[in-house]
């Protein structure tokens, strides 16, 4: 979408494609969201609903962070695989414009459902919601393991590296000089790691959760790519210890819920892979927790107070790379 190009401009073709007659002037309403993406509400005369997610080239963050716009189409392309492994567990996609980077999406109204980070923070921590996400990123994991024609669909090792490892991993390595070496060893290793189709952000702020039922949502699959099941385990491992430091009151049932959720992933995966799988992930958490706090992306919650507590925790890990999940979560319990 150019920039003399406007939702209103846009919506009547991609209503269109879509096999979706219209029948008069949309609404158009933004909805908050991450910073890669314009996202908007539809709703038609009908009253029917829907959603429209446009990528940004740049990012909406402090730093100059660019990426190229064709993420869209594989983020598209990871919902409609996830909901045929696991039904319901994305965003139904309705229609795409690829030439404009944007997805026609199924609306999922705040009446229904609600968005995990709020719930954590808010310090709600149902454990049934960390056992649902698990589950539903193994049993995607675990059927697109070595499986070509899924990777032959997400040639998007380029992407991933823009968008997660360079700001994350390499922005991290560069302002911790002397953590250079194990978090760039950490980064190599994920990088050619390619085994299964990963979501690439699988952080709380891209899950909802069903009010009535705590069935997952996951959303916002921009950065995916077929690559390391680890980094998605970590990802979403290091949002649940973050916030176990900044909400101390609520750590035991945060760090049960991480406990919880490595032990329901990685039991999907042959027991022949799992202890290097598991090794990998542990090495990739204090990574992330210090880019969180010193990366391109850092985690808006964060107090300077819980900042140095997640320095103090991660440094010593990066310098010993730990081989299980259970000693990065003793490693927090012990700050």
């Amino acid at each position: 979408m150019t920039q003399e190009e406007t939702w209103g401009s846009v919506l009547p073709s991609l209503l269109r494609n879509a096999g979706i007659d219209a029948a008069g002037i949309p609404e158009v309403h933004p909805l908050a969201g991450g910073v890669s993406s314009d996202v908007v509400r539809i709703r038609l005369p009908d009253g029917r609903e829907f959603c429209a997610k446009r990528a940004l080239g740049r990012l909406k963050v402090a730093e100059d962070w660019q990426v190229p716009p064709e993420r869209n189409h594989f983020e598209i392309a990871w919902l409609r695989r996830a909901n045929a492994i696991v039904p319901h567990s994305a965003p139904e996609v309705i229609g795409e414009d690829r030439d404009r980077g944007i997805a026609l999406l199924s609306y999922l109204p705040p009446e229904r459902y609600v968005l995990w980070k709020d719930e954590l923070l808010a310090g709600r921590c149902d454990p049934r919601v960390a056992h649902a996400v698990a589950h539903a990123v193994g049993r995607i994991h675990r059927a697109t393991l070595a499986d070509a024609a899924v990777a032959a669909e997400f040639p998007t090792t380029d992407l991933f590296d823009a968008l997660r490892l360079d700001p994350y991993l390499r922005t991290t390595a560069d302002r911790h000089p002397a953590l250079a070496p194990p978090i760039l060893a950490c980064l190599e290793a994920t990088r050619s790691t390619r085994i299964a189709l990963v979501h690439g952000d699988l952080s709380p702020k891209n899950i909802l959760v069903g009010r009535d039922d705590a069935r997952p949502v996951i959303l916002d699959a921009e950065c995916a790519s077929y690559g390391d099941p680890a980094f998605d385990a970590a990802f979403c491992l290091n949002h649940l210890l973050l916030k176990s430091i900044h909400m101390p009151k609520s750590a035991d049932e945060l760090l049960s819920a991480a406990r919880d959720f490595f032990a329901v992933w990685i039991a999907h995966f042959p027991t022949e892979m799992r202890g290097a799988l598991e090794a990998r992930t542990a090495t990739l958490i204090p990574c992330l927790m210090l880019a969180r706090v010193d990366g391109k992306s850092p985690v808006e919650y964060l107090t300077p107070r819980s900042q140095a507590a997640v320095r103090d925790i991660a440094v010593p890990l990066i310098r010993n790379p730990p081989a299980t999940v259970d000693a990065v979560i003793a490693a927090v319990l012990a700050r």
